[in-house]
């Protein structure tokens, strides 16, 4: 079943809309993000919002081959420990988000047929990589699968946090959240270079503004395509089902 958007199109259901009858046994979506600075133009929720918008987008996907869907409301806390020194950040650390999702797990699978975890925040990937191989030890069927800069949008790696890829999908997904007006330039170094004093100090000390890229050539209408390309992306893992140890979903070769 999926319902009408204000847009007219068809969406998944969100598993909060319903009363227990009408739950049966769906592939629930379970949207991960966080809650940390994205640079002095976005808010702090920004992998959260992109990780609900990549989920939705997938279940109408899977809606559309006749799967029964829904979309959980996000887990917007994770491990945002490389973000510490800018207001608004807030980490519960590994150790907790690991034993929240081994829970959640548990808990969500003794009703769901399947639960996938739509990453939104590469600093959660250790904890997804302990909490979903547990979760598979146990008998339950789980994966998760990336949607960060990172671990599965296009783009290059200097473009890493708060730059011209998140900004794009902001401008998309929720423009009125978005302020241009203060969008700068951080640092543009490539990953590599500045990973080794990244690694120690964290964002703060490689980007005063907390941008890892530059957004101001940022467009909603790239993000449009963005988003379109990163749920065909996730869309074919699902499909492959090709399951690394650490719970993800490979993205298949194109042959």
């Amino acid at each position: 079943m999926t319902s009408e958007s204000a847009a007219g199109t068809q969406t998944p259901r969100r598993l909060t809309q319903h009363p227990w009858p009408e739950i049966g046994r769906p592939v629930l979506l379970l949207p991960l993000g966080s809650a940390e600075q994205h640079g002095p133009h976005l808010p702090v929720d920004t992998d959260t919002v992109i990780a609900e918008a990549v989920a939705m987008g997938l279940g109408a996907r899977l809606e559309e081959s006749g799967a029964e869907v829904l979309v959980a409301p996000p887990l917007t806390y994770g491990a945002s420990g490389e973000h510490a020194g800018f207001a608004g950040t807030v980490s519960i650390g590994h150790e907790a988000l690991g034993a929240v999702l081994v829970e959640y797990g548990r808990s969500a699978l003794e009703w769901a047929s399947q639960l996938i975890i739509v990453n939104g925040h590469g600093g959660n990937v250790a904890s997804l990589s302990q909490a979903v191989p547990q979760l598979r030890y146990e008998g339950r069927d789980v994966a998760w699968i990336p949607c960060a800069n990172g671990y599965g949008l296009p783009g290059p790696e200097e473009d890493a946090h708060a730059g011209r890829i998140e900004t794009s999908l902001m401008l998309h997904i929720a423009p009125d959240r978005v302020q241009m007006d203060k969008a700068e330039r951080g640092v543009t170094e490539p990953l590599e270079k500045i990973l080794p004093q990244l690694m120690s100090g964290g964002v703060l000390a490689v980007s005063p503004n907390g941008v890892l890229g530059d957004p101001t050539g940022a467009t909603a209408r790239e993000g449009e395509e963005l988003l379109d390309a990163v749920v065909a992306s996730i869309h074919r893992r699902y499909l492959a089902w090709d399951q690394a140890e650490s719970g993800c979903l490979s993205l298949p070769q194109q042959g």
